[in-house]
């Protein structure tokens, strides 16, 4: 499922794993694409600050995307690894890890979906020839309820706390980033963590709370902008959309749109997945954003919500638009410029497609040619020199036979040549 994704990558070294890694991350989340953008209209439309806030339809927000996407992408983990009883047992123990934590657990799902689907293929190896006749349905089943039910309960009290441990270690870091006065340099670990969905507990959990004691001081802060700066996702959509794989590129225009004016940062986290050297992209973007933020003095009266240029706009200051606006330019700009390098303009999907097509259509063309040409100079050299000779036999004369021999076969070839 991945290859569909990204093109297969040969060799053993360091940036080929790289890419297997991100080959297999795309193939677990781009095909769920679709519900990502689904929760993101919901989520856009119907919370509190939306478009058309609506209580009863916001219940589905967190359902969504706290269970029904990390059970989404641990099952189509499962299914690459072994199948569909992978898939199955990687959706039963991506609920322990869903249960185990507050936090969105889509890093969790990642690593517990293929996980416990390739454990069950060592399982089914072992059984399989191990299984006497009219006992394989038994074995098959309660093997795939144990290995499931196992893989939860190590997801609930394993895999679910770590996560949650990095989560605080993040967010402790970034404090203490802002309170030594290195704004810039915190989007190295803002972007990486909003990345693996971490952002919610980084913005509500240490930014806000930071910016809205700024903001009661001084009547705004930049603290604001730091994560809900839409200006590098913004940038990275634009350059897959330019550069990215061909079969991406239909989905990108709808997630800028969500990403951009919805403010559904989530939508675009999928595709630095499955290009993580792509996180140097938002990255630059965030960095060159918070840069511009301080340069012109720029800051919100309180946190966008969500992170859209329209809510961007409604909480800054009066006089403060320049600032805020030069500052997603700038961000979005930057993320651009560096994902558009980083995915070679295109450059190597085009090689790999010119790799693959012309070599097949040229061998095609030539055979087909060189097989036609040589039927046409063959059939008249053998036809009329065999007749000809089989009645000289019959009638025990050398004459014929070497008359009509001769000519016809000498004559087509002179034509042809």
């Amino acid at each position: 499922m991945a290859e569909s994704y990204t093109p297969p990558v040969t060799g053993t070294g360091v940036k080929a794993t790289i890419q297997r890694i991100g080959g297999h991350l795309a193939g677990m989340i781009m095909p769920n694409i679709g519900a990502f953008i689904a929760w993101g209209l919901i989520t856009a439309l119907f919370i509190p600050t939306g478009w058309l806030p609506n209580e009863t339809l916001a219940k589905m927000v967190g359902p969504i995307i706290g269970t029904l996407l990390p059970v989404l992408i641990a099952y189509t983990g499962g299914r690459m690894v072994h199948g569909q009883r992978g898939a199955v047992v990687g959706a039963v123990a991506v609920m322990g890890v869903v249960v185990g934590t507050e936090s969105p657990m889509f890093l969790g799902a990642m690593i517990i979906g293929p996980l416990t689907a390739l454990i069950l293929k060592y399982v089914d190896k072992f059984t399989e020839q191990r299984t006497k006749a009219g006992f394989e349905m038994l074995v098959d089943n309660f093997s795939a309820g144990i290995v499931g039910g196992v893989m939860a309960v190590i997801g609930m009290l394993g895999i679910g706390p770590i996560v949650e441990a990095a989560t605080t270690a993040a967010g402790n870091a970034v404090g203490w980033l802002i309170s030594n006065n290195l704004l810039p340099v915190a989007s190295v670990l803002i972007e990486p963590a909003k990345v693996l969905f971490l952002n919610n507990a980084i913005n509500h959990g240490v930014l806000t709370p930071l910016g809205i004691a700024e903001a009661a001081q001084t009547g705004k802060s930049i603290l604001f902008m730091l994560e809900s700066n839409p200006g590098p996702g913004l940038g990275l959509l634009l350059a897959f959309l330019l550069f990215g794989p061909r079969p991406l590129r239909p989905s990108t225009p709808a997630a800028m749109l969500i990403q951009f004016f919805g403010g559904i940062h989530e939508i675009y986290f999928p595709y630095v997945l499955m290009k993580p050297r792509l996180i140097l992209a938002v990255i630059a973007g965030g960095a060159a954003g918070v840069f511009t933020f301080i340069a012109t003095g720029a800051g919100l009266v309180a946190s966008p919500s969500p992170g859209s240029i329209f809510a961007y706009l409604a909480v800054t200051p009066r006089g403060g638009w320049l600032g805020s606006s030069l500052g997603i330019l700038v961000a979005a700009a930057v993320s651009f410029a560096v994902a558009a390098v980083l995915l070679g303009f295109g450059r190597g999907e085009k090689a790999e497609q010119d790799g693959s097509a012309d070599p097949t259509e040229s061998t095609g063309s030539t055979g087909s040619t060189g097989s036609a040409e040589s039927t046409e100079g063959t059939e008249p050299a053998t036809g009329p020199a065999t007749e000809p000779a089989t009645e000289s036999t019959t009638k025990l004369t050398t004459e014929p036979a070497t008359e009509p021999a001769t000519e016809p076969a000498t004559e087509p070839a002179t034509k042809e040549a």
